[in-house]
């Protein structure tokens, strides 16, 4: 999931999304599972548009 979500979104960057996103690696995989399922709220520092994005699903792909 943190791998198809960075290769999605990562190319428009900058240095505040990137350090999110280091952030976001610090964490534990579940709670940021739970955090793009929305099962769970984020934490303060890890809520807002990025997370968003993440919670859409959309780099996942899904055969079908």
């Amino acid at each position: 999931m943190m791998g198809g979500y960075f290769d999605r979104y990562h190319a428009g960057w900058g240095e505040s999304e990137l350090a999110w996103f280091e952030a976001l690696l610090d964490e534990d995989d579940v709670d940021v599972m739970a955090w793009a399922l929305g099962s769970q709220p984020p934490p303060e520092h890890l809520a807002g548009e990025l997370l968003v994005l993440m919670q859409k699903l959309d780099y996942v792909d899904i055969p079908r």
